[in-house]
């Protein structure tokens, strides 16, 4: 493969890969018991509303910090948020990060240089350093909110416990085209 062909593949990838991993996120959401989202977990755990909200809202001081120029997004409020509201932000913050990972780690020409995870952390040039430590955190919730359902007896539909996992199908439905690795 030419290097201009590597470069291409990379300018598209990190927003679809940021897409499949929102994708991921509305799925769980999708799949969950309305019983579950407000259900107390035994011992000082966050419920699957504050885990969900925590993510939005770290998206949104991901995005504050890295790249104010775009909109940022209201941050949701972990006592009242509702499942729909929780959805409906996260489309919100995923489309600003896809924003900012485009200009990030596109063309070269954005506006984005470095990233900023938190105000206590030092700032990264960006690279897919950026994108690995994004998915990586919210993979990480999902993995806490798949076993906080599983602990209170609430389980996901098969089809979402597994369909997570289903990239090819998340990939499509992201619009990318082709496959993972492909584009």
């Amino acid at each position: 493969m030419r290097q201009h062909e590597v470069h291409t593949r990379l300018d598209r990838a990190p927003v679809q890969i940021f897409a499949a991993n929102d994708r991921m996120n509305q799925m769980l959401i999708e799949g969950l018991d309305a019983a579950a989202w407000r259900a107390q977990p035994p011992g000082k755990v966050r419920t699957i509303a504050a885990i969900f909200t925590h993510m939005h809202n770290v998206r949104c001081k991901w995005v504050r910090l890295t790249a104010p120029h775009l909109k940022v997004p209201v941050q949701l409020n972990r006592a009242r948020c509702t499942p729909e509201e929780a959805r409906a932000g996260l489309a919100e913050s995923a489309a600003r990060c896809g924003e900012m990972l485009g200009e990030a780690l596109g063309d070269g020409v954005g506006r984005v240089e470095m990233f900023r995870r938190d105000g206590w952390a030092p700032a990264w040039p960006v690279g897919v350093e950026m994108l690995c430590y994004m998915v990586a955190h919210e993979a990480h919730h999902r993995g806490q909110v798949c076993m906080v359902a599983h602990q209170l007896g609430f389980a996901l539909p098969r089809e979402v416990a597994d369909g997570i996992w289903n990239w090819e199908k998340i990939w499509r439905e992201c619009g990318a085209d082709g496959r993972p690795g492909s584009t």
